[in-house]
C-alpha cells in the first residue's frame, strides 16, 4: 500500500527541510494496527530533531511525529477486529506526519467525535504530564509547584493537574499575552522571563518558602536557578532542553549548554536532600509500554469528565506545516498545533 507524508530530509528551516513524498506502508505485525490519519499533532521535539538537536529522531531522511487522530483500517492478527472503522487517538514512534501510521495496539485509545486538537493535546503533552504529576512523582496538597513554559501545551495542562491535587502554581511565560491565559487556568502567581528576573520574581512571592517541585522544559542556566530555590524534599522534573534548541554554533553551543547546568554530585543531593528526575517519553514507551497506556487512559478520562481541558493554540492545513513550525520554533503560541490533511 502507498501513502505519503512529510519526510523530514535535512537541517534548516522548515522550507529547508520538509519534503512531501510517497512511501510503501509497512506489513503489519501481530500487535499492532493501521490508522488512516485525520490530523496529527507538533511537539518541540519535531522542531529540535528538524534543527539536528534530537538525538533520538531518525536518520534522515524520515517521518516524525508522535501522535495522531485517524480512523482504524487494519489490525495484525493478534489485535481485536472489531477497532476497525474506530475514531481513536494515538502514539507512534515516529512516522506521525504520514497519511497513514503504523503503531502498536497499547499506543491507541478509542474517542469519539470530540475535537481533533483537543485530544491530540492529550497525547504527548497531556500523557506527558499525567505521568509527571500524577505518577512519578505526584503533585500533594500544599505543594508550591513551579511550572515552565505554562501557555505550552504541557505547561497548561500541568497547572490544571497541579490545581486539582491542591497544589499552589507559580507559571512562567515569555510573553504577556500569555498571563492571562494561565491566570485562568488557575495559576496564583505568573512570572514573565522577558521582564523581570523569575527568581528574584517567585522569592518576593514566597518570601521565606521555597518551591517543592519544577516542571522545566528548558534546562541550560535554568537548571542552577530552580536548584536556588528548590527546598528540603524538593523535586525538579527535567523534560526537556529547550534552551539548547537557542544555540547557533553546533557542538560549542551544545557544551556551553551543559556547562550552564554545571555539575552535580549526589552526595549534595543527598545531604541538601533535593532531588532531580529525568522524563523521557519514548524511554517509557519503549521499556514501559503498560505505564504509557495506563497515563493516556487516565488522562483521557479526566478530559471526558471535565476536570481538565486542553488548549488549542492552533489548527493548520497540511499546505501550511512550515507555518505551523516556525511558529511553534519562535514561542509564538499557546497550547496544542495540530495540521489537519
Amino acid at each position: 500500500m502507498t501513502s505519503e507524508g512529510f519526510f523530514l530530509c535535512k537541517k534548516g528551516t522548515p522550507e529547508e527541510a520538509f519534503e512531501l513524498r510517497t512511501f510503501e506502508v509497512p506489513a503489519l505485525e501481530n500487535n499492532q494496527v493501521l490508522i488512516e490519519t485525520e490530523a496529527f499533532g507538533l511537539n518541540y521535539a519535531d522542531v529540535m530533531a528538524r534543527r539536528g538537536l534530537y538525538r533520538e529522531a531518525p536518520a534522515f531522511p524520515c517521518i516524525i511525529g508522535y501522535e495522531m487522530v485517524g480512523k482504524v483500517v487494519s489490525c495484525g492478527d493478534s489485535v481485536d477486529k472489531s477497532l476497525i472503522g474506530k475514531r481513536v487517538m494515538a502514539f507512534c514512534r515516529f512516522g506521525g506526519y504520514a497519511k497513514h501510521v503504523v503503531t502498536n495496539d497499547f499506543a491507541i485509545q478509542e474517542v469519539e467525535n470530540q475535537p481533533a486538537e483537543e485530544l491530540l493535546a492529550l497525547c504527548t503533552q497531556g500523557v506527558t504530564a499525567y505521568y509527571m504529576a500524577s505518577y512519578l512523582t505526584p503533585v500533594r496538597a500544599g505543594d508550591t509547584v513551579l511550572i515552565h513554559a505554562a501557555a505550552g501545551g504541557v505547561g497548561t495542562l500541568l497547572i490544571q493537574l497541579a490545581k486539582l491535587q491542591g497544589a499552589k502554581v507559580i507559571a512562567k511565560v515569555g510573553r504577556a499575552e500569555k498571563e492571562s491565559l494561565v491566570k485562568a487556568l488557575g495559576a496564583d502567581h505568573v512570572v514573565n522571563y522577558n521582564t523581570s528576573d523569575y527568581v528574584e520574581s517567585i522569592i518576593e512571592y514566597l518570601g521565606e518558602e521555597r518551591i517543592d517541585l519544577s516542571f522545566n522544559p528548558v534546562a541550560g542556566s535554568t537548571f542552577k536557578q530552580d536548584m536556588s530555590i528548590l527546598g528540603s524534599g524538593g523535586r525538579m522534573v527535567l523534560f526537556g532542553g529547550a534552551q539548547l534548541s537557542n544555540g547557533k554554533w553546533g557542538i560549542l553551543s551544545q557544551l556551553n549548554f551543559v556547562r550552564k547546568m554545571g555539575l552535580v554530585l549526589p552526595i549534595g543531593l543527598m545531604m541538601r536532600s533535593k532531588n532531580i528526575l529525568g522524563v523521557n517519553m519514548l524511554k517509557i514507551a519503549d521499556n514501559k509500554p503498560m505505564v504509557l497506556k495506563h497515563c493516556l487512559t487516565e488522562v483521557f478520562k479526566l478530559y471526558q469528565s471535565g476536570k481538565v481541558k486542553p488548549q488549542s493554540g492552533g489548527s493548520y492545513s497540511a499546505h501550511q506545516l512550515n507555518e505551523a513550525h516556525t511558529a511553534l520554533e519562535n514561542g509564538l503560541t499557546t497550547g496544542k498545533l495540530i495540521v489537519n490533511w
